[in-house]
């Protein structure tokens, strides 16, 4: 048994300053903004701004009202925006990046320029970029005015006024697709631990997620969150954001990509060209898989930038704009503008878990990671 030395005691008094003030001012505003997300706080305005307001505990009415309430169609519609943002810009940034830093590993001529202009959108910060980027998207103006340089008649693309939607969907779905997202990643565990001859554990996964896809298929379809059908879809006023972020974030991707390239042996690449291997199938086979690591922490990375975008899409649309709005900016109309502070907190915890999701697997992988090695 290990002896509790000085230099234990030494230790502990210099982290103790930092988890006090971690323990109070993150995890301690985390716990009472989750207590007043249980209370109904701001509902009376004549208590909502008082010294000591008078709050009563209604549990979880107010997650409740968010997700199934008539009246709370916006906070539904911007979860939506939220996602499809999500999906599109990562999906996009990682592509981009991947694409640019390929470019750069052949050693193209004046590298050193090249890698610093796609690296510095990443040194601005959203508010400049939102900017820019709404002087640019103007329907009257901006990228509209480029055919007119040609002869061509103006662009009448409405990039962030739009009120059009597409891959429309029911609200009502959403159990069934929730279901059916876990259900694949537990799968895919499984999958994983059957690999690892970690047979027990992998069945555990199996079986849970097996059974979510049944009670999709059978039990989810009787399951409503409304009473009547909810439509909901993607704006395409998101578009202009999505390219307004992608562009911000694709040089920091392409750093990292290209750094990873570089550490790849050129001796893999050698022998798999060597075996007959064709460029297409050398990266296939080779680069690709070698940089699953570094796509993994750049998806988590970005996910958790995109879960709690808000300066961007002020900058560009403003808060009011419902078309592309997200729930960053919704808890500030609420909290801090109608004074819902319970109803703020409400949506504050439902990002914070959103968010979490995204984390918290991530980190409990890396950290066994470490302590295998």
């Amino acid at each position: 048994m290990r002896r509790f030395t000085r230099d234990h005691l030494s230790a502990v008094l210099m982290l103790l300053p930092s988890l006090v003030v971690l323990a109070v001012f993150v995890y301690g505003f985390i716990g009472q903004t989750f207590y007043f997300s249980l209370t109904d706080w701001g509902r009376d305005p004549a208590q909502a701004l008082a010294l000591r307001p008078e709050r009563a505990f209604v549990g979880l009415d107010n997650y409740a009202r968010l997700f199934t309430g008539v009246l709370e169609t916006r906070f539904r519609q911007d979860l939506v925006n939220l996602l499809f943002f999500t999906l599109f810009f990562i999906v996009g940034t990682l592509g981009l990046g991947l694409l640019l830093a390929i470019l750069l590993d052949r050693g193209v001529k004046g590298e050193g320029f090249f890698r610093t202009v796609f690296l510095y959108p990443f040194a601005l910060s959203f508010i400049v970029t939102g900017t820019v980027w709404r002087w640019m998207l103007q329907p009257q103006g901006g990228v509209n005015l480029l055919p007119t340089y040609v002869g061509l008649p103006q662009g009448e693309f409405t990039w962030l006024t739009s009120r059009t939607q597409i891959w429309h969907f029911d609200w009502n779905l959403i159990p069934s697709i929730t279901a059916l997202v876990v259900a694949a990643v537990l799968l895919v565990i499984a999958w994983n631990a059957f690999r690892q001859a970690r047979r027990g554990r992998g069945m555990a996964f199996a079986v849970v997620g097996l059974g979510l896809v049944g009670w999709t298929l059978a039990g989810a379809p009787g399951v409503e969150l409304l009473p009547y059908p909810e439509r909901r879809g993607f704006n395409l006023a998101l578009i202009g954001i999505i390219l307004a972020a992608i562009w911000q974030m694709s040089g920091y991707t392409m750093a990292l990509y290209l750094a990873s390239l570089r550490g790849i042996p050129e001796e893999l690449r050698e022998a798999a060209r060597v075996d007959g291997a064709s460029g297409f199938q050398v990266y296939r086979h080779v680069v690709f898989p070698l940089l699953g690591p570094i796509t993994l922490s750049a998806m988590i990375i970005l996910g958790h930038i995109s879960l709690k975008i808000f300066d961007l899409i002020w900058a560009m649309a403003g808060p009011d704009l419902a078309t592309t709005s997200v729930p960053a900016l919704l808890l500030y109309l609420r909290a801090f503008r109608g004074n819902q502070f319970a109803e703020g907190a409400a949506i504050a915890m439902v990002l914070l878990v959103m968010v979490a999701t995204v984390i918290i697997p991530y980190l409990w992988s890396s950290l066994r990671g470490e302590v295998r090695r």
